[in-house]
Parts: C-alpha cells; sequence; structure tokens
C-alpha cells in the first residue's frame, strides 16, 4: 500500500530522498557562508579621525586618523562635500629631502592599525575656498576595497582642531 501525503506526494517521491535533504542542507551552507563573508567585509573601524585648522586664504589641509580593517582591505578614495580636491599622501625621505606625494591606495593589513598622523601618511584636502575653523566638523567619506575587489563605504565627521593640534592627538574617540 503507497501512503499519499496532503500535499499529495509519495514517500518515493524526490523531495523526500536524502540526495535531495543533502541538496537543501548545501544551499542553506553556501547561504550562511555569503552572509559571513559580507559581514567580514564589512569590518572597517575609523576612530580619532580628525582635521587641522586653516588661516584665512590657506588652500589646504590634512585629515588624520586610525584605521583598521578585519581583513586585507586598501583605502582607495576619500571624498568631502568640503572640497572637490581630496588625496591620500604619504611624507617619505627622497636624497635626503622629506617629500610629501600623492598615492593610490593606501594598504590596511588585517587587524593591524595604521594611522594617519601629521609627518606620514594623511588625507589631503586641497583647493578649499573657505577657512576650515577649530570647532567645525568636515564630513569625510572614505572608500575601501578587499582584496576580492569588493568596495565599503565609511562615512566620518571629523572635528576641527587647532593649527597645532598634533600635540593634542586624543585616543578612545569612539568608532565611526
Amino acid at each position: 500500500m503507497t501512503v499519499q501525503f496532503a500535499m499529495g506526494l509519495h514517500r518515493s517521491h524526490p523531495i523526500h530522498s536524502k540526495n535531495f535533504n543533502m541538496k537543501i542542507s548545501i544551499a542553506y551552507i553556501a547561504i550562511a557562508a555569503s552572509f559571513f563573508a559580507s559581514v567580514a567585509h564589512a569590518q572597517v573601524t575609523v576612530t580619532n579621525a580628525w582635521v587641522r585648522a586653516t588661516v584665512p586664504q590657506q588652500k589646504a589641509t590634512g585629515a588624520f586618523m586610525q584605521i583598521q580593517a578585519a581583513q586585507d582591505t586598501k583605502l582607495v578614495s576619500v571624498s568631502s562635500p568640503l572640497t572637490p580636491v581630496v588625496e591620500v599622501h604619504e611624507m617619505a625621505v627622497q636624497d635626503n629631502v622629506m617629500k610629501m606625494r600623492h598615492i593610490p591606495a593606501l594598504d590596511l593589513p588585517a587587524g593591524k592599525a595604521v594611522e594617519l598622523k601629521p609627518g606620514g601618511h594623511h588625507v589631503m584636502l586641497m583647493d578649499l575656498k573657505q577657512q576650515v575653523k577649530e570647532g567645525e566638523s568636515v564630513p569625510l567619506t572614505l572608500v575601501f576595497e578587499d582584496s576580492g575587489g569588493k568596495r565599503e563605504t565609511v562615512q566620518v565627521a571629523a572635528p576641527v582642531r587647532a593649527l597645532n593640534a598634533a600635540a593634542q592627538h586624543k585616543h578612545g574617540a569612539g568608532k565611526h
């Protein structure tokens, strides 16, 4: 005697086979793995972001911060509504002279905090149309790219600090 279920399927129908159940299990595992991969991708934190104040008529300033990524990632671009020209720069000694230059990307090794600071790697805000004053906040949009080419955008509101702010570095500003 054959037993039929409410849906009209026999026990011998393919939906009841071990092979079908294994395919369902594999599908659930694949969905879970892709979810966890996307969660790992979203693990860039930016802390202690700040921008150096300018004097009237000054056309450029720097933005500084600490960045940490859960996996190998690169900072590939930065933008701000404050100015159309924002670049990632490095300071390097060349022929016994300290020089600043634009770099196309900044490597962020997995789990290691990378500090953008005066005299080192930093973000340059150029072609400023107005003075950047202490106490203001500068919106920054940072774009990161992982080794698989996936991009992540992080928005930061960086407070503006006084011109002598390099000596006033504060820790524990939190995650953005």
